[in-house]
């Protein structure tokens, strides 16, 4: 699954999830895409099931592209653990998502194909998203 090679610090703070997305709100490489519409914490397993369902889906034909990178360490304590004695250590990586971040983009397939794999795609993630296409 993704992950950060390094990092400069180990452990983050969870972080606001105000506004909408600027960057990464526009097609820039495929030809239909998938954008989100909810915000949240796109966990690095997610990513990677999304993007299988659409390898799955198209057959292995046209190219892919995921446009999230889960560069947000994500820390949980271990079951039965008593309040206190710190922070928990690092269990996952998520992407921050904010509503019209493109997520993933699909070129050189008919439209309704991508279409059938970017579906299948945003059933794997826990927020609404919807499908656009290039103009």
């Amino acid at each position: 699954m993704l992950a950060p090679r390094r990092e400069k610090f180990r452990k983050q703070f969870r972080g606001k999830r105000r506004g909408v997305a600027i960057r990464g709100s526009e097609l820039a490489f495929g030809e239909v895409g998938l954008k989100s519409l909810g915000r949240g914490w796109m966990s690095a397993a997610q990513i990677e099931a999304g993007r299988r369902a659409i390898t799955n889906a198209l057959k292995r034909k046209g190219r892919t592209w995921v446009r999230v990178f889960p560069d947000k360490p994500i820390t949980l304590r271990p079951a039965g653990q008593r309040m206190g004695s710190g922070k928990g250590e690092v269990d996952h990586h998520a992407a921050v998502i904010l509503p019209g971040k493109i997520i993933y983009e699909i070129a050189g397939v008919e439209p309704e194909v991508a279409a059938n794999a970017l579906k299948k795609a945003g059933d794997k993630i826990s927020f609404k998203a919807k499908i656009v296409y290039r103009n």
